[in-house]
């Protein structure tokens, strides 16, 4: 800095205003610093400014699988909301397992982010506290933590489920199916819990052979996909509880004699390009961080505010496949 002050012929305070963008600086001087610094290769020295402003500008995010197409927006969301802070973003996947997650967060910590945004593969987050109490602040997105008491942005699975069950009831169904993930996933279990209030609401039973909770990849789901489409009273319509789910049925059914109905939980590429085009139920991934992103930063700005739960809404997409009716 002293090398580009002595070349631009101005003081190390100007230097460092033009360096961190702040006003103050005519645009001649501007010009002649960093013409300065072009000629010097001059970089600034963030490990030395973490020293002296005692921040990273770094957020970490712990996501599910970052393969998953249903994190593309997300992820997205948070690296511009960051971005817009003047912070960068880091990110991992914790492949659905509780022990990776907590080795990624806790290497975030490490290197010292400012923030997390932890999407949570377990069910404990005890391991998060002295981190939160040494001021990083933490967020968690699609899932709430696990016994500690901290600030979780959701979708509003319960009521998402609820109502695409409940538009195949209107269609006419009374034997339906629901296929989801893991019963230990929260977002599992809340959809779930809806496609049950929904048929209990219409005052019909579920046979248990009706509903399979479990891996999502293509095999499993697709045996219990066939197993409910068989015998001489199959369901005839099916709940997905997530897009993975739903892209396995949905090759279930184009082989199918006879039609089935299908909503499935969250939406997916082609869907509607699809022959009946794909009813879902919508979450809106992108708003789920950028929600959580703004009151992570909010807390990094100082603001005092206890634990909070927000719920975003869902909406029902009709295309096609959610309103076949069943066999006459």
């Amino acid at each position: 800095m002293k090398d580009v002050a002595a070349q631009a012929g101005v003081g190390l305070k100007t230097v460092s205003r033009v360096v961190n963008g702040e006003p103050g600086v005519t645009p001649d001087t501007e010009r002649r610093v960093q013409e300065a610094i072009d000629a010097l290769g001059f970089r600034r020295n963030d490990s030395a400014r973490v020293l002296r402003k005692g921040r990273t500008a770094t957020v970490g995010l712990v996501l599910e699988d970052l393969a998953d197409p249903f994190y593309g927006p997300l992820n997205r969301a948070v690296e511009e909301v960051a971005r817009a802070h003047g912070a960068l973003l880091i990110n991992g996947s914790s492949a659905e397992d509780p022990e990776r997650e907590r080795e990624l967060a806790l290497a975030l910590c490490a290197r010292r982010v400012d923030g997390l945004i932890v999407i949570p593969a377990g069910d404990d987050h005890r391991y998060l506290e002295p981190e939160i109490r040494a001021g990083v602040a933490t967020v968690f997105v699609d899932r709430p933590a696990g016994r500690i008491d901290a600030d979780v942005v959701l979708s509003d699975n319960f009521g998402g489920a609820r109502n695409g069950v409940a538009h195949l009831i209107a269609a006419g169904h009374r034997r339906i199916g629901f296929i989801g993930d893991h019963p230990h996933i929260h977002t599992a279990t809340e959809r779930l819990r809806g496609y049950r209030a929904a048929m209990a609401a219409a005052g019909l039973p579920v046979d248990e052979s009706w509903v399979a909770l479990g891996p999502t990849a293509p095999a499993p789901v697709t045996a219990a996909a066939r197993r409910m489409l068989a015998g001489p009273d199959p369901v005839t319509a099916l709940f997905a509880g997530n897009n993975r789910v739903t892209v396995t049925v949905v090759r279930v059914l184009a082989v199918e004699v006879r039609p089935v109905a299908l909503v499935g939980f969250d939406d997916f590429e082609l869907a509607d390009l699809l022959r009946p085009g794909v009813t879902v139920v919508a979450q809106d991934a992108a708003a789920l961080g950028r929600v959580a992103t703004d009151r992570l930063f909010r807390r990094l700005a100082g603001a005092d505010l206890p634990p909070a739960r927000v719920e975003l809404p869902t909406r029902l997409v009709p295309r096609g496949s959610g309103e076949l009716p069943p066999p006459a």
